[in-house]
């Protein structure tokens, strides 16, 4: 089984992130930002990976540091259950519509960081959620999981269908890439022999 457990401790947050790769795509979500929970859910349910979080932040002040920190440690957590990347496809993608709104996610569990983030969200808050944020959580996804993600919204009316769509794409996307190929045997997808 693919798993990690991270802590992450700072003085603007305290962050716990347990990980199953292999899961079924059980969720617990403890971070004290209601709509980020349930898209983060999106991703355990689509990716089909058990993801238990349990978030402690400086919500007094705003959520910035909370959902940063949460897109970092949950980073730092699929990169150390991913382990050497022998034998997986790499590579993942995912269209999802719902209703209006459409959006497309390409990854590369390359191991180095890039985020291409294109969504312009119609409104600037879903319930107390500030929809900046997002870009936040998947900036220090990237930087700490090492992968090169594309997330771009094709079209959509209401916010919360444009998020929801992101988040969905993200989750079926991630399970594309960290799917075990066995055509590829113990072999690295990569002609550098390393990822």
């Amino acid at each position: 089984m693919r798993t990690a457990t991270v802590s992450r401790d700072t003085l603007e947050t305290q962050i716990s992130v347990r990980i199953n790769l292999d899961g079924s795509g059980l969720a617990a979500f403890q971070t004290g930002l209601p709509f980020l929970d349930h898209m983060l859910d999106q991703v355990a349910r689509h990716g089909l990976i058990d993801i238990d979080i349990d978030a402690k932040g400086d919500l007094h002040i705003d959520a910035h540091h909370t959902a940063e920190d949460i897109g970092i440690t949950l980073g730092q957590a699929l990169a150390r259950a991913v382990g050497d990347k022998k034998g997986i496809r790499r590579y993942g993608h995912a269209y999802v519509p719902l209703d209006e709104a459409l959006s497309r996610v390409v990854i590369d569990l390359s191991g180095r960081p890039g985020l291409e983030f294109n969504v312009e969200f119609t409104r600037a808050r879903i319930g107390d959620f500030d929809v900046d944020l997002f870009r936040e959580f998947f900036q220090g996804f990237v930087n700490h999981a090492g992968i090169t993600l594309h997330v771009d919204n094709l079209r959509g009316i209401n916010a919360h269908h444009q998020a929801e769509t992101v988040f969905k794409a993200f989750g079926r996307a991630l399970r594309m890439a960290l799917e075990v190929d066995p055509r590829m045997g113990d072999a690295m997808p990569s002609t550098k022999g390393t990822l």
